[in-house]
Formats: structure tokens, sequence, C-alpha cells
């Protein structure tokens, strides 16, 4: 399993490290990518110390969905 450095305790954490990081509701974070072409949006279970990825994709594709609720599994 891969480990990563990073241990983020609260949003705030993750806009120290990622200063261009978005927190929105349900502890989600939208990351921009490639110069804001793509959207990486996260939910965050900061206890446990897991990020689940709920949506990746152009930033066009980002804005036909609702950021604090998309989920990979159910679609758009």
């Amino acid at each position: 399993m891969a480990r990563c450095k990073a241990h983020w305790t609260r949003p705030q954490d993750v806009k120290n490290q990622y200063a261009n990081a978005g927190i929105i509701a349900n502890n989600r974070v939208v990351f921009n990518i490639k110069g804001n072409d793509y959207r990486l949006i996260v939910a965050i279970a900061y206890r446990m110390q897991y990020v689940y990825v709920e949506f990746i994709g152009t930033h066009a594709e980002y804005d036909k969905v609702d950021a604090a609720v998309v989920d990979q599994f159910k679609g758009v």
C-alpha cells in the first residue's frame, strides 16, 4: 500500500500545503490541475487519513457537477 507523508487533520492543513486548493462542503477539496485545465474533487476522512477521489475531469465537465455531492460510483 502506498503511503504519503501528508498528515491532514483539518481543511486548513490542506490549504497550508496547497494554497490554491478549494475547500468546499462535506469535507471535500477541489484541486486545479495543469493550469486549471482539469479539476480533481476529493473527499477526505481526516480521522482515518483516507482520501477518496470523487471526480476528475476537464474544467468544462467540472462546471456540470455539484462538487459537494458528486460521487464517482453513482455518476454525475
